[in-house]
């Protein structure tokens, strides 16, 4: 949603890049680029007046004439300002100290309330919660029905005495339904308010009925990411007429610019506390400030990323997946097995798209993640699953006519399996390396061999190693000098007693050429 305007900032900020100060000239002409961002995504004018004005007085201050890097630091002003906007700190859910927790839904209809409020539910089921949904939406033409549905796909309970479609009373659904979570056990309500088509009094003060009849812990106004500068006006209306706690973005995948979804904390005063961004129920989680500015300048969000990732990743399997790559050896390998269940685990996060997205530095990218195919990695996996346990164990066995056995069982030509099969070995090559290098660097780095004292390394580094071993050494052992004979020994000793590789020798150790090339030439 907010890729024009990460584009046009990256934009603006890669011609600060390379000054070593910056001008009044470059301030102000980097405030007009920012400002002109801002509106073309549609945010409000009162919200960008005040943005532009303080990114220019803290640009012109010490902050950033002082500083050894005045680009970096306007890039840090501009992202501290969006946390601002967006709300500051994070925003957690208020809970009642004697159980229910009461939380209201509001909004105006097609904001996606229905189905957020099956999202919110399964989200705090999941946060060890037992959530109850009440369907007091009575006005829209099946609306009841579709909580039910949705409650059904998010696995909770629904509370719906009324058919609705115009028949029943919400204010006392909404009352009863207190009683009802009461006495099945319930810890949270859920109440499904009916949408309005725009500011409408009837409609408002229903909802404000509703609210005094139930006197709810938490009100949430549901607003559509998509629908402009009319989210800022309705959230004031609703505001004005009602009241609410907090404000969940839905909408959030979409194309449209979503500027003024951005403004609604800004103006109402109202934080954001939840988004939406996909149609599936686990597109759902707590709104972070930090985390949005972060992504919308283009610096990635590692921390929702690896949230994400300890939610869906099984630690159990993900531990044993490490201890291969790290012990390795014969009959410890890591297979095309694993590297299956890896992908099956990864698909849990959702779209590669949004997963790469994530990380820092993909925004120039974004045509290229944006082109991705999903369905790649169940192609792999059909692939995969062709296979025979054999095979998949050991896959140097797949030879030709086994690659064109597994071709036609999976639907794919014989190049694909060569190119799996290719990929998996250059994969697993390079997560061997990675992981020696972080588990001690027993496997040593790329290029330059093992490090001293911990085995491992190429095949220069083992004959490096074996020369320095008594009684095989090529070049002198032992010093003429006596005092440094004494030395030798004393350390060969203290070495021993400690249990150290005696392979490692620093009177003939020698830097791998890599690392020499690095030198000054007098210390080489």
């Amino acid at each position: 949603m907010f890729d024009t305007l990460s584009d046009r900032l990256a934009a603006t900020f890669k011609n600060l890049r390379g000054k070593g100060r910056l001008s009044d000239a470059d301030i102000d002409a980097t405030a007009r680029e920012i400002r002109i961002a801002l509106l073309e995504a549609d945010v409000a004018l009162p919200v960008v007046k005040d943005f532009i004005a303080s990114v220019r007085e803290r640009a012109r201050g010490a902050e950033v004439s002082q500083a050894l890097n005045p680009a970096q630091q306007v890039i840090k002003i501009v992202n501290e300002e969006l946390v601002g906007i967006l709300g500051g700190e994070t925003r957690r859910l208020r809970y009642a100290k004697t159980a229910p927790t009461v939380i209201m839904l509001c909004g105006l209809q097609g904001a996606g309330k229905t189905t957020l409020a099956g999202k919110l539910a399964k989200w705090l089921a999941k946060n060890g919660h037992q959530p109850m949904l009440v369907a007091a939406d009575l006005q829209r033409p099946n609306a009841v029905q579709q909580l039910q549905v949705v409650g059904e796909r998010a696995g909770v309970v629904v509370y719906a005495p009324e058919p609705g479609s115009g028949v029943g009373d919400p204010v006392k659904v909404a009352k009863d339904s207190i009683e009802e979570a009461r006495r099945r056990q319930h810890d949270i309500v859920i109440v499904d308010t009916a949408g309005r088509l725009g500011v409408d009094a009837e409609m408002m003060q229903q909802a404000a009925d509703i609210r005094d009849a139930v006197s709810p812990d938490e009100i949430l106004f549901v607003v559509d990411a998509m629908i402009g500068q009319d989210a800022v006006t309705t959230a004031q209306a609703f505001l004005d007429g009602v009241g609410f706690d907090g404000v969940v973005l839905t909408k959030l995948d979409g194309d449209a610019r979503g500027g003024a979804a951005l403004s609604v904390a800004k103006v109402t005063g109202r934080q954001i506390m939840f988004a939406s961004n996909g149609e599936k129920l686990d597109d759902f989680d707590a709104f972070h400030p930090d985390r949005m500015a972060s992504r919308i300048l283009g610096m990635g969000d590692v921390l929702t990323l690896i949230e994400q990732a300890e939610q869906h990743f099984e630690a159990e399997q993900t531990a044993k997946m490490a201890e291969k790559l790290l012990k390795g050896g014969k009959g410890n390998e890591f297979t095309l097995e694993d590297f299956k269940q890896q992908m099956l685990q990864v698909r849990k996060m959702g779209s590669l798209g949004k997963i790469l997205k994530m990380l820092p530095g993909m925004g120039e990218m974004k045509d290229q993640i944006d082109s991705i195919d999903d369905k790649e990695l169940d192609r792999v996996v059909a692939i995969i699953n062709g296979m025979t346990p054999a095979e998949r164990e050991d896959p140097k066995i797949i030879n030709g006519s086994r690659r064109a056995r597994i071709a036609k069982g999976s639907g794919v030509e014989v190049g694909e399996i060569n190119q799996l099969v290719d990929r998996f070995f250059e994969a697993r090559k390079v997560m061997k390396q990675m992981a020696g290098g972080l588990g001690g660097m027993k496997g040593g780095m790329p290029g330059m061999g093992g490090f001293p004292g911990l085995g491992g390394g190429g095949k220069k580094s083992r004959g490096k190693a074996q020369q320095t071993r008594p009684g095989k050494s090529k070049g002198k052992q032992r010093s003429g000098n006596p005092a440094k004979r004494a030395q030798e020994e004393a350390a060969a000793e203290a070495r021993a007693a400690a249990g150290a590789d005696a392979a490692f020798d620093p009177a003939n150790f020698e830097l791998p050429a890599e690392l020499k090339g690095l030198l000054p030439p007098d210390q080489k």
